[in-house]
């Protein structure tokens, strides 16, 4: 009856293992946690959120700029960021245009990346930026 009971138990110390197995989180990227929709000892349903996790790794300046610039505006333009919570001023590069102006505003949204990413930079910060119009 012993060995039986120790069987026993070895099989679910194996089942519960293999369960546990299961509990290890890995991002799909390297980045920071921004928002914990779960905390330890909470229950969880399949497929349900449990952290927002960014990819800091490349900044990406998010600037509203008058739509009849897109005369002149192209990607590979460089362009300076100054970030009101440094001080500092960062050189930026233009990625991509955005997609729709906006009839009221009469201005587009374009996206850049801040060059060499400074560690003092976090993501949401805000600022201004400024072009070297041609």
């Amino acid at each position: 009856m012993a060995e039986a009971a120790v069987a026993k138990a070895e099989a679910d110390v194996a089942i519960t293992s293999a369960v546990v197995s299961y509990c290890v989180l890995k991002a799909p990227f390297d980045g920071r946690v921004v928002d914990v929709k779960v905390w330890p000892h909470e229950g969880a349903q399949p497929g349900q959120k449990l952290l927002q996790v960014i990819d800091d790794s490349e900044l990406e300046a998010e600037v509203i700029v008058p739509s009849s610039w897109l005369k002149w505006l192209k990607t590979g333009i460089v362009f300076t960021v100054r970030i009101d919570e440094t001080g500092d001023s960062y050189s930026a590069v233009v990625t991509r245009l955005g997609s729709r102006v906006d009839a009221v505003s009469q201005s587009i949204k374009i996206y850049g990346t801040i060059k060499n990413r400074p560690s003092e930079l976090v993501a949401g910060m805000s600022g201004e930026a400024s072009f070297d119009r041609p």
